[in-house]
């Protein structure tokens, strides 16, 4: 009962802008912009393969603010695998939906986020997103088809006082969005080959909102 008394009492006195905390936020600018050894971040899974197209990932350690982070307590972990059109056990998203979900989930986090430092309200948002895939592609049937998305729609209705185009350039801060849309270097090491390419840039979303 304490505990929630005084939990509640934080998020009360708290300077809150879309449930992001303004004070803390507007101190984490600063900090990276006086020491810039602060921005550097790494990210990491284990992933593990089941069977078939099934595949288990755990996510826990990560590196950031000049040093690894101690304050994460649990693993997370996700499932990925495959429709039984597909030849799976639908035993969780495929590969491709956990990337729109990413995307989605970014897109809007970064929204919230710069629109909290701007001093932007966001009552409520709720997205789509659409990806098509050729599977001529993964199958080697056709090797001018892409084995990737043609193209990804993200549609997302916002509640704010904000203009459209405030929120497009805001939610464009996404790290997720960048990736996406940009070349991203990629190693594969498999045994003992050592094997680099990169990613060609992928189409840029055909519509953002």
């Amino acid at each position: 009962m304490f505990n929630n008394l005084k939990l509640e009492k934080m998020i009360t006195t708290a300077n809150l802008k879309n449930w992001v905390n303004v004070d803390q936020l507007v101190e984490t600018i600063g900090a990276v912009q006086t020491n810039p050894e602060l921005d550097k971040f790494e990210f990491r899974a284990k992933n593990n393969w089941i069977n078939g197209g099934h595949c288990v990932s755990s996510i826990k350690s990560f590196y950031g603010v000049g040093a690894e982070d101690e304050s994460r307590q649990e693993t997370f972990t996700m499932e990925s695998s495959h429709p039984h059109v597909l030849l799976g056990q639908d035993e969780g998203a495929t590969p491709p939906e956990i990337v729109l979900h990413a995307l989605g989930s970014c897109l809007t986090a970064a929204m919230t986020y710069h629109a909290a430092a701007n001093g932007i309200d966001i009552q409520s948002a709720e997205s789509t997103l659409e990806g098509g895939v050729d599977l001529q592609g993964f199958l080697g049937l056709d090797a001018e088809v892409r084995k990737g998305f043609d193209g990804i729609n993200f549609k997302l209705k916002v509640k704010s006082d904000a203009t459209t185009e405030q929120l497009e350039n805001l939610a464009k801060f996404s790290p997720v969005f960048d990736i996406i849309t940009n070349p991203t270097p990629v190693t594969i090491e498999i045994g003992n080959g050592n094997y680099k390419f990169y990613k060609k840039a992928t189409q840029l979303c055909s519509s953002v909102f």
